[in-house]
């Protein structure tokens, strides 16, 4: 399936901030190149990556990363490595989506980091490669700070508001929505039997208030309760009430 539009661009934003960042130290630039693993040896899939790796390379030959003796920003710099050569990164009305797919054996160790790190991940393995997977939106925020996806970081707090927002407005369309049909349909209730009380002749014998209330429907179907109440000088629990009396008249023939 090809990747959409809206991911790709959300990810190449990724890559471009995380690789303009400069380690000041030579033993960062070092993790961060480890990090990459072979996009720091010439298999670069994207140009930003390969560039990243010739910066990074400071001539001499590539060490094991020891990850146990590494200070922490030196992790920092490898885990910024990692993601730039194996992440994926996607926000959609189906959440927040970021994931780094390596190779099997690298699963335990990579995820042992992760989480030693503070960022435990979700492994599973999908077509012989290994997946480590984030889906908590804070989460996945808090390791972009971490290695300094502040813009991405940003804008993905934006899309997560502007999707909150988004649904916000759905549910008080619908409910209103909801809420107009209910009051269409009590309106038209209101008006049959109001006007099967005056074929019986049974609208004069109610109360007189009761009276101004049906006339006043009559004349404003599609008026509210307040609307009402408001237009003949009462209050809403009267206008409620004296349709109470009027439903109740045209069910049992009540007009006292």
């Amino acid at each position: 399936m090809a990747a959409s539009p809206v991911r790709d661009d959300l990810l190449a934003a990724l890559r471009a901030e995380l690789a303009a960042i400069e380690p000041a130290r030579r033993c960062c630039r070092a993790a961060e190149r480890a990090g990459l693993g072979a996009a720091a040896e010439g298999r670069a899939r994207t140009p930003v990556l390969g560039r990243l790796a010739v910066r990074l390379d400071d001539g001499r030959p590539a060490a094991a990363f020891d990850w146990a003796a590494a200070a922490v920003h030196c992790r920092t710099a490898y885990l910024r490595g990692a993601l730039l050569a194996h992440g994926s990164l996607s926000v959609s009305t189906a959440g927040t989506h970021l994931e780094l797919v390596v190779d099997r054996d690298e699963l335990d160790t990579l995820g042992a980091r992760l989480a030693e790190m503070g960022f435990p991940a979700g492994a599973r393995i999908r077509r012989g490669r290994a997946v480590l997977t984030w889906k908590d939106s804070e989460r996945i925020l808090d390791l972009l700070r971490h290695v300094g996806a502040s813009r991405v970081t940003l804008e993905i707090e934006a899309r997560l508001v502007g999707r909150t927002l988004h649904g916000h407005m759905n549910r008080v369309v619908n409910a209103e929505h909801a809420n107009l049909r209910r009051a269409v349909a009590a309106a038209h209730r209101q008006l049959v039997d109001i006007e099967a009380l005056e074929q019986r002749g049974a609208l004069d014998r109610l109360p007189r208030q009761t009276r101004r209330v049906a006339h006043a429907r009559r004349r404003s179907p599609e008026a509210t309760f307040s609307e009402l109440a408001h237009n003949l000088d009462l209050s809403r629990g009267q206008v409620q009430r004296a349709f109470e009396r009027i439903g109740s008249a045209a069910l049992h023939g009540e007009a006292e």
